[in-house]
């Protein structure tokens, strides 16, 4: 009898979850407010993804406003309202108090990619030493300004002198302010882009060569948390909960994100 009560409290309990999950996405008063998320770039389309899919099942919209994070950090300290933002770990520690307690949750990572314009040659960057080589061959390279506080730009900036290339990267090099590094070499104002693979993926007329080679590639972990000053928890956290749940990873992988490792 104790192994059948305790079997049919973990039912209980279980139920009880999934009602109270499924009450966070039912259908709201048309009073209810629009969301305000405030994205890191890399994160960008999946949470639009998964926006429309909230927007779908709750009736409430959701308005994204993409950034760099150091961008997304300014504004947040400087006092700008929101609902859910998206940010690396660095940059939710560079703004406290500015979300609720306890509401943190590791959405995704994503690595560093190389992309040339569609139908153009596939330059190798199979090894360190061609990925090199291919750097000092190209004629332009874009990537995010590191002024502009993207990830990706300021670790690449670095990464430069790591390699000892940089002093015959930096003069050819198209610093991109907005993050939109894709665009710049579909335009064919660069000849390669480096960026989060996230923000390559998906974009008319580039092709993804693949990741950065593994012995200096670098994964970038995205947070969710909710504002400290958000006029409706509930729909932060419904948002935040879909974001996180088993439904996403369809969107997630589109996106061309990943789950972090359970740490």
């Amino acid at each position: 009898m104790r192994v059948a009560n305790r079997l049919d409290l973990v039912t209980l309990r279980g139920a009880v979850l999934s009602l109270v999950t499924a009450a966070w996405l039912l259908p709201l008063p048309c009073a209810a407010g629009p969301l305000k998320v405030l994205s890191a770039g890399a994160c960008g389309r999946f949470v639009g993804a998964m926006a429309a899919e909230f927007e779908k099942r709750r009736g409430q919209r959701v308005l994204i406003e993409e950034d760099t994070v150091g961008r997304l950090v300014q504004r947040i300290n400087q006092g700008e309202r929101f609902d859910v933002a998206l940010l690396t770990p660095a940059g939710i520690e560079k703004t406290p108090g500015r979300f609720a307690a306890g509401s943190r949750v590791e959405l995704a990572r994503v690595g560093l990619g190389v992309a040339v314009r569609q139908n153009a040659p596939r330059p190798d960057i199979g090894s360190v030493e061609a990925f090199k080589r291919t750097l000092r061959q190209a004629r332009s390279i874009a990537y995010v300004d590191p002024a502009a506080g993207g990830t990706s730009g300021i670790y690449f900036s670095r990464l430069l002198d790591r390699l000892g290339v940089a002093d015959s990267v930096r003069p050819k090099a198209l610093l991109v302010p907005g993050g939109a590094v894709a665009q710049r070499v579909a335009t064919g104002e660069a000849e390669i882009g480096i960026q989060m693979t996230s923000e390559l993926v998906g974009v008319k007329g580039v092709a993804l060569v693949g990741p950065l080679p593994a012995p200096i590639q670098i994964y970038t972990v995205y947070a969710g948390v909710i504002g400290a000053s958000t006029r409706d928890p509930a729909g932060a956290r419904a948002l935040l909960d879909l974001l996180a749940s088993p439904e996403a990873a369809g969107p997630l992988k589109g996106a061309g994100l990943e789950r972090p490792e359970a740490r």
